[in-house]
Parts: structure tokens; C-alpha cells; sequence
């Protein structure tokens, strides 16, 4: 198992990567955080309501479903969001240069870091 601080460097250490966070979902507030380049706080607050009415969607369809990641794709970036296994009410949020990250490789290692994990 994996302490948070690792597994953000972990996440910050792929090929692209800008910045990591662990955000929980209920308060919108960064649980730790690594990278930079973006304002991680707002970022948390912002996706944590993305998360949110994801989750409001799957209900209301009357789906028996679980978010597995979501992927924002901008000009210039990926911004992944992977709810925890253990705890989906926590996410894993990370942000990736475009021209400089490959999504499928760097989603397999949020899933890596999302199982080795330790809250």
C-alpha cells in the first residue's frame, strides 16, 4: 500500500504530467496535492461539482452503475478524475499536457495508483 504523498508523485512522475490531487467529493477539499501550474483548490471545487452531477445523472437514469474515471479533454490538456475503489466519495484528479502525455498509459497508472492506495 501506497501513502498519499507517493502515490501523487507517483502520478506526477508520468510522461505529461502537470499536477495530482486526492479530492473528497463531499467537501470539494484538496486531501493532498503535488505539481503545479494550476491552482489545485479551485480545481478540486470545480471538478468535485463534475463528479457531483455525474453521480446525480447515473441516478436519476435509474442506472446500477459506478463512475469508473471521467476524462476532460481541453485544446491543451487531459484532466482525468478516477473516484477510489476503497472510498468513491475520494477521487484521484490529475492533469496532463496533451502534447506530451499518452491517456491510455497514464490512466493505467491512475488505476495502479487508485488500487495500491492506502487512506
Amino acid at each position: 500500500m501506497a501513502s498519499i504523498p507517493d502515490s501523487l508523485d507517483t502520478l506526477v512522475a508520468i510522461d505529461g504530467a502537470i499536477a495530482a490531487a486526492l479530492v473528497d467529493s463531499l467537501t470539494g477539499l484538496v486531501l493532498g496535492g503535488a505539481g503545479s501550474g494550476i491552482d489545485l483548490e479551485l480545481a478540486a471545487a470545480g471538478n468535485t461539482e463534475v463528479v457531483r452531477a455525474k453521480r446525480r445523472t447515473i441516478a436519476a437514469l435509474g442506472l446500477d452503475e459506478a463512475i469508473e474515471d471521467i476524462l476532460i479533454t481541453l485544446s491543451s490538456q487531459f484532466h482525468v478524475i478516477r473516484p477510489l475503489a476503497q472510498n468513491p466519495e475520494v477521487f484521484i484528479y490529475l492533469v496532463l499536457d496533451r502534447k506530451k502525455a499518452n491517456l491510455a498509459l497514464a490512466r493505467i497508472k491512475v488505476k495502479d495508483v487508485d488500487a495500491h492506495l492506502e487512506l
